[in-house]
């Protein structure tokens, strides 16, 4: 488990605090996922728990868990092959013979790099170097993985890989703890969310709790609404809310049909409707600001 209690750090200079009073709770066997916008605390949140920095005020508790890191950017030397970065990483951490080789293999089957193993990693596609990230940071055993944006521009088929593969780490004894600001792969990869802004929590439960309870129905279009759509919409349901392609109305399930058949008169079309569930985005803009962010 790894715990963190009145979590505070400020850098040097700064006004303000990169957490101010950050508690969060991850339990073993599960991939927790950590959102925020930029700015938010979750690299500084990172750093102290990999002990990169100290905590200035507060505990950290890392219950003997054995720590990995795969970071957003590149982590390799791209002048050695992928089989060369990978016995030199776990070469500094200790493993040597069969069990390096062992856990070599584990890793290169683990990113799918069979083919490609005895290649330079300077010729590796984006996808490729993702999955050698990844397999690096698996390549020692470890009861966490921390997971920084691993998905950062990749293409969909290795988009998908590398979220089948972390999926299946929890199952192999290594829980996961994951950030990332695309949110719709947190919502299928994680079972418990926590959401910082500002160095502040502003949310941390299961992802089922977080998402139920809203009654209204949550509707997403499949073009932007005009003026005019958007007046003809806040005509019938004044406290509606949009973001982009999504649509928020107030109205109950049994009003499912009215709601679609007026929205059908206003030529808005409805790619989904839901009722009593939202998706993790509608709640990231709920609790952040929805300004730009440097």
């Amino acid at each position: 488990m790894i715990e963190v209690s009145e979590l505070r750090y400020r850098y040097a200079g700064a006004r303000d605090w990169a957490l101010d009073g950050v508690s969060l709770r991850f339990a073993d066997g599960a991939i927790h996922g950590l959102l925020g916008p930029n700015g938010a605390g979750k690299s500084t949140l990172l750093g102290l728990l990999l002990g990169l920095r100290a905590a200035q005020q507060g505990t950290i508790e890392i219950h003997g868990s054995r720590l990995s890191y795969c970071p957003q950017d590149f982590s390799f030397y791209p002048m050695l092959t992928g089989r060369e970065n990978l016995a030199f990483f776990g070469g500094v951490q200790g493993l040597q013979g069969s069990t390096l080789q062992a856990r070599i293999h584990a890793a290169i089957d683990l990113a799918a790099l069979d083919t490609v193993a005895d290649r330079r990693a300077d010729t590796y596609s984006g996808g490729l170097k993702r999955r050698l990230n990844l397999a690096i940071a698996c390549v020692a055993p470890a009861d966490w993985l921390l997971l920084d944006e691993p998905t950062v521009g990749v293409d969909p088929q290795s988009r998908r890989f590398i979220l089948d593969a972390i999926r299946r780490l929890p199952a192999q004894g290594t829980s996961v703890l994951y950030t990332s600001h695309y949110m719709e792969e947190v919502q299928e990869l994680c079972e418990n969310v926590a959401i910082l802004d500002r160095g502040r929590v502003l949310a941390d439960a299961p992802l089922a709790t977080l998402l139920a309870g809203d009654r209204g129905l949550h509707i997403d279009l499949m073009h932007p609404l005009s003026d005019s759509q958007w007046q003809a919409v806040r005509g019938v349901w004044p406290a509606a809310e949009r973001t982009g392609l999504r649509l928020r109305i107030p109205a109950p399930l049994p009003a499912q049909s009215a709601v679609l058949a007026r929205l059908e008169s206003a030529q808005i079309a409805v790619v989904a409707c839901r009722c009593g569930y939202r998706n993790l985005e509608d709640l990231f803009f709920e609790l952040t600001e929805r300004g730009l962010r440097d």
